[in-house]
């Protein structure tokens, strides 16, 4: 049963999973949660701010997990250890925020608040009167003699996450103003030229002449003094450390890809070097189970090869996957077959990090490319196949996030299947030499009678590998 607002209930468990959730339709808002650490109303610095450009709290306590679609619905999730909370921080506000339209445009959004280890449901407040806000606080976890509780809340704001996030004492970065493009020169008339027997030789051209000598930049002046002279600047007595630099205010931008706007430039974004962790985040619905139930598990392991690769559980078991390709000419796979995982630090700098097998994990799968060598990679292909537990994609939802340790987090959803695909290019990275561009390809393939998903999206986009059968 939903709570009323204002209403608080106990929390017994010692982790919970923080669930937004709202429905999913043509024109509807992306939403997003996020949650902020109060000690006495306000957050301590910026580091007690978790959202989707800054995904776990230092202490380990606060973690958001991303986005899980769920037939026509979609949910965004936290992960709030609350036994590892350090004891100062007292709140935990737990948020939402529209990115393309306001709050009256979402229907159904809910936040639910479940034991993390069983799953039940512990509290849950549905929003019934949302309108233009553009933000919502909607719950809190807060102690209360020494033990946590959650409130409904149902706050709304009309100034989006960043006046949520700087009413709490955050320090938001301002968006760059958009820079208006040059004006395009007018095109110069051609001198009138002499027949080519005419044509004077030029002379030799002179050496270039030798550059000066690099000069220190120029310092900026001092702020002037009482007596109306420019302070003298002095560096710190010896054995004393500078003063550190202020900390960079948090980011806010993030990147949605869509049919209409396939592409960005990591570059551009400031994703030039770190971790980027890449995360699928999937739902399997009920294909798997109506698969079980149309076949039984024994039915399914008489079908052979396939059927007893299935997982113990008989439940979905999809496989993140990479196909890359490095300027010395090096190419490879990366995928749970034969334990082929990659490595970060070691060509090819890309690293799966597990195997899903049930899509019950809430993290989903990931896996990590090592911008530091972004110089030595020339394209890399993320992809999902089918390994177990369905005859295509049908039915399934997922979701995909790029998450640059630098710059804005890349994020698109799958497109409906409706072919009898068992493998789907999901992006497509490329060094153009100058830039590192995301392309979202979303795109579903149907292998050919006894032809790998693997090959058949290796014959699509031009790796020419040589394979050979392998196994989990």
């Amino acid at each position: 049963m939903s709570m009323l607002k204002g209403s608080n209930v106990p929390v017994p468990a010692p982790a919970v999973r923080v669930e937004l959730g709202w429905q999913t339709a043509p024109g509807t808002p992306d939403v997003d949660a996020s949650a902020l650490l109060l000690v006495s109303g306000k957050v301590r610095d910026d580091g007690d701010f978790v959202f989707y450009n800054q995904a776990a709290h230092a202490s380990g306590a606060v973690r958001h997990d991303g986005k899980r679609p769920a037939g026509g619905a979609m949910t965004d999730s936290l992960t709030v250890a609350l036994d590892s909370v350090e004891p100062a921080v007292d709140k935990v506000v737990l948020a939402a925020s529209a990115d393309g339209g306001a709050f009256g445009s979402v229907p159904g959004l809910h936040i639910r608040v479940l034991d993390a280890a069983s799953g039940a449901e512990i509290a849950r407040f549905d929003s019934q009167d949302a309108g233009a806000e553009t933000a919502f606080v909607l719950g809190e976890l807060y102690r209360r003699q020494g033990a946590w509780k959650f409130r409904a809340v149902g706050q709304g704001y009309a100034t989006g996450l960043a006046g949520l996030a700087t009413d709490f004492g955050i320090s938001v970065e301002d968006p760059a103003p958009p820079q208006p493009a040059p004006p395009a020169p007018a095109p110069a008339t051609p001198a009138p030229q002499p027949p080519p027997s005419a044509m004077p030789t030029p002379p030799p051209a002179a050496p270039p002449a030798p550059a000066p000598p690099t000069a220190p930049p120029p310092m900026a002046p001092a702020p002037p003094s009482p007596t109306g002279h420019p302070a003298a600047s002095f560096p710190p007595p010896p054995g004393q450390p500078a003063p550190a630099p202020a900390p960079s205010p948090v980011r806010l931008t993030k990147v949605t890809l869509t049919k209409d706007a396939p592409a960005v430039s990591l570059t551009k974004q400031g994703g030039t070097s770190g971790a980027m962790r890449v995360n699928l985040n999937w739902n399997s619905g009920t294909a798997g189970k109506r698969l079980g139930k149309k076949l039984g598990f024994k039915a399914m392991q008489a079908m052979g090869a396939r059927g007893a690769l299935l997982p113990p559980s008989g439940e979905l078991d999809l496989d993140l996957c990479a196909l890359y390709e490095l300027t010395d000419g090096a190419a490879g796979v990366i995928h749970p077959l034969g334990n082929n995982f990659g490595s970060l630090h070691a060509p090819p700098y890309i690293q799966l990090d597990g195997d899903d097998r049930t899509g019950a994990v809430a993290a989903g799968e990931n896996m990590t490319i090592n911008l530091d060598h972004q110089a030595r990679i020339k394209r890399i292909l993320i992809f999902v196949t089918v390994y177990a537990g369905a005859r295509s994609f049908e039915g399934l939802s997922a979701t995909v996030t790029l998450r640059p340790q630098h710059g804005a987090p890349v994020e698109f959803s799958l497109d409906a299947c409706t072919v009898p695909s068992k493998v789907c290019a999901l992006a497509l990275i490329t060094n153009t030499g100058s830039e590192l561009v995301v392309q979202r390809e979303a795109r579903y393939l149907v292998p050919e009678p006894g032809v790998s998903p693997q090959r058949t999206i290796d014959k699509a986009y031009g790796w020419g590998l040589d394979w050979s059968p392998a196994r989990k």
